[in-house]
């Protein structure tokens, strides 16, 4: 269902109408990795494939239901090499999710600095799944976990670190953008480990930049790395910084969010 939605939007059209499915609900919103994936996919298909998405910065305005929503797209500038949009999905003549995007060409540059070591991790068989249960979002079915850093939510863990393997579980696809925001926002803020008993939590806002990588090279339902740490957390808000590697440790994306939790 995840490629089939996206499969709804089209070229060159700055405002059009697509259907959000059932089966994805977190909390009572639909899923924000996807309907952040939705708005990045629906930018990236105004514009030539030149363009990779260097960096996108959301905030989950309302919460998104099934259903049909609207997507509006906006340039805000377009220079030779770099373009600046904004986009929205809206809902009964109400947004529900605002994103920021920067589109760049890549040019040649003398300035070259690797990333640093992706985190390692035991081999997934080794690590722990998220079990079907009454507090796990409906969303979670559609994604394999194996966590390997920090502990199951709600466990009362005491480590700043939160991550292991993640992917796809029956969306055989090659990797684009809008999957690789499926799978960091998959996993639950970086706090819920340490909670004793169950609490709501959602992001609120969220950036993330992605290196310029031959995602089309990678599947979806390969195992990638994940690694949350916990910067601050307080007055029931937190943030966090995250990354998502590839099995052999190339990094694919930067990610850091704001959350809010009710505890």
């Amino acid at each position: 269902m995840f490629f089939e939605t996206l499969a709804q939007i089209v070229k060159d059209k700055h405002q059009q109408t697509i259907e959000l499915p059932e089966g994805w609900a977190q909390g009572r919103a639909f899923f924000g990795g996807f309907s952040a994936g939705i708005a990045a996919d629906f930018i990236l298909k105004q514009f030539d494939a030149a363009y990779h998405m260097r960096a996108f910065n959301v905030s989950f305005v309302a919460p998104t239901a099934p259903g049909k929503a609207e997507l509006a797209l906006n340039v805000l500038r377009q220079g030779s090499s770099v373009v600046q949009v904004s986009a929205q999905i809206i809902q009964n003549g109400e947004v529900t999710l605002f994103a920021l995007a920067s589109l760049g060409k890549a040019r040649e540059s003398a300035v070259f600095e690797d990333q640093e070591p992706a985190p390692e991790f035991a081999a997934p068989e080794q690590g722990m799944g998220i079990p079907d249960s009454p507090v796990t979002p409906e969303f979670a079915k559609h994604f394999d976990y194996r966590i390997l850093r920090g502990g199951m939510p709600f466990s009362g863990q005491v480590e700043r670190e939160f991550g292991g393997w993640v992917r796809f579980r029956n969306e055989q696809h090659e990797m684009t953008i809008a999957a690789v925001l499926g799978l960091v926002d998959a996993w639950p803020p970086a706090v819920l480990p340490r909670l004793k008993k169950p609490a709501p939590a959602s992001s609120l806002t969220w950036t993330i930049e992605f290196p310029d990588k031959r995602l089309s090279e990678k599947q979806t339902t390969t195992w990638w790395r994940y690694l949350a740490t916990i910067e601050y957390a307080a007055d029931g808000y937190g943030h966090s910084r995250a990354g998502l590697w590839d099995e052999q440790g190339e990094l694919f994306a930067i990610s850091r969010q704001t959350f809010t939790v009710f505890a």
